[in-house]
């Protein structure tokens, strides 16, 4: 039987955990299986990113070595970025100008980080907390600088902060919502004490003037 042709767009933690699911169940018996990934990385534990700065190496983050994707058949193009899905053609574009023909697609982008509307926000010393590259710019300019701020007293607020505090600076943590509103919900989103555990040190504050312990 002709195997079809199936396409993951995105090799973040849930289209990685898709494959391995596709491996387990036989998947790769009925698909031809392609995956794109945007990063020159393969997929990565993002929830522990600010362990980097403990000193961890980045490829322990790993989900699984490149070679685990060619042992299992699957097709694994790093660091090309679809820009394009023609449904009616069935087919994808990507940034290096390649068409590829599905069968099926599966999108598994993740999500894209908010940035507050705010005056000041295009500055070069502001980042986002979510890649590996985005640590790689994080702790290029933290050399010299002694405070940080992170906004967001979320799961990864709360991871930035503590990537921040490793780097040697005093750091604090703006969140929106509530103290109480801001707990329960890091909590919800979290493995017990985490969060608490690893932003010990950073200094909150509520933008009502409210503190906000972690």
């Amino acid at each position: 039987m002709m195997k079809q042709k199936l396409i993951v767009v995105g090799n973040g933690m849930v289209g990685h955990h898709l494959l391995q699911q596709l491996v387990e169940q036989n998947g790769t018996d009925r698909y031809d299986i392609t995956v794109f990934g945007a990063e020159k990385h393969a997929a990565y534990d993002r929830v522990h990113l600010s362990e980097v700065f403990g000193g961890k190496a980045p490829d322990e983050l790993l989900m699984a070595g490149t070679e685990w994707y060619g042992d299992n058949g699957i097709t694994l193009r790093l660091n090309e970025a679809v820009t394009a899905i023609d449904r009616t053609a069935r087919t994808l574009t990507t940034a290096t100008g390649a068409v590829l023909a599905y069968d099926r697609l599966v999108l598994a982008t993740g999500s894209v980080p908010f940035v507050p509307p705010i005056p000041g926000r295009e500055r070069q010393r502001c980042f986002v907390y979510r890649t590996l590259e985005d640590l790689a710019a994080i702790q290029d300019a933290c050399q010299g600088a002694r405070t940080g701020v992170v906004i967001g007293g979320g799961l990864l607020g709360l991871e930035a902060a503590n990537a921040l505090r490793l780097l040697g600076l005093e750091t604090h943590v703006v969140e929106f919502a509530p103290p109480a509103d801001a707990g329960a919900a890091g909590r919800a989103g979290r493995r017990p004490a985490q969060g608490e555990n690893r932003a010990a040190g950073a200094q909150g504050t509520h933008p009502q003037g409210h503190p906000v312990h972690y």
